[in-house]
């Protein structure tokens, strides 16, 4: 066995986060998801392919659970943003847009960035087992440009990779890294809700 060292010089994160009060928090806000449904049943269409797709949460009722949810999720953007050793004393961080996805059996998004933001996230209110992963594909387009026949799979030429999800799931990534969800293939409806974060000035 040759002797040698891979020094990966430019890692690109997603954080995974355990929501530490999500019973607390899940069965409200799937009730206010759901309630936001019903009051416009078409919703939006972006990168959902069938699904329901909300418009942005209203964060001013500091007495909603959307509000509530808002910020006690300060402490792990926080962190990610220690994590990426980003200045965090001067800045005001915000949250600039939240929004819910409901994918019913055979939904799923294609792939898709979140522009002009420095953090997106995936909160997890409702996943059941098989209701589609989250994946995400190696923005390094130089990575499928040009290779040889790759032998076997590794981190190293991967484009794509996946990650399973479970309810209380906390992803917390650059927006510029493309990202898509899987085929929700089970029979109960996944329910995720989506929010951006950037610097207020």
């Amino acid at each position: 066995m040759l002797e040698s060292e891979v020094l990966k010089f430019f890692p690109e994160p997603v954080f995974k986060y355990k929501f530490e009060k999500a019973e607390f928090f899940n069965n409200e806000l799937a009730q206010y998801i759901y309630n936001l449904q019903k009051e416009d049943l078409n919703g939006l269409t972006k990168s959902n392919r069938g699904g329901w797709h909300s418009k942005d949460f209203k964060l001013t009722d500091q007495n909603s659970i959307q509000f509530k949810f808002a910020v006690e999720l300060q402490k792990y953007i926080f962190d990610t943003f220690q994590k990426f050793g980003w200045e965090t004393r001067k800045n005001n961080i915000r949250i600039t847009q939240m929004w819910a996805i409901i994918n019913k059996k055979n939904d799923f998004n294609v792939i898709h960035t979140h522009p002009n933001t420095y953090l997106s996230a995936a909160y997890y209110v409702k996943a059941p087992k098989n209701c589609g992963k989250f994946i995400v594909e190696n923005p390094n387009i130089a990575k499928r440009h040009s290779f040889p026949p790759i032998a076997y799979r590794n981190e190293l030429n991967l484009v794509l990779n996946g990650l399973d999800i479970n309810e209380g799931d906390l992803l917390l990534f650059p927006g510029y890294l493309p990202h898509k969800v899987g085929k929700n293939e089970a029979d109960e409806d996944r329910i995720v809700i989506s929010f951006n974060v950037d610097l207020k000035n």
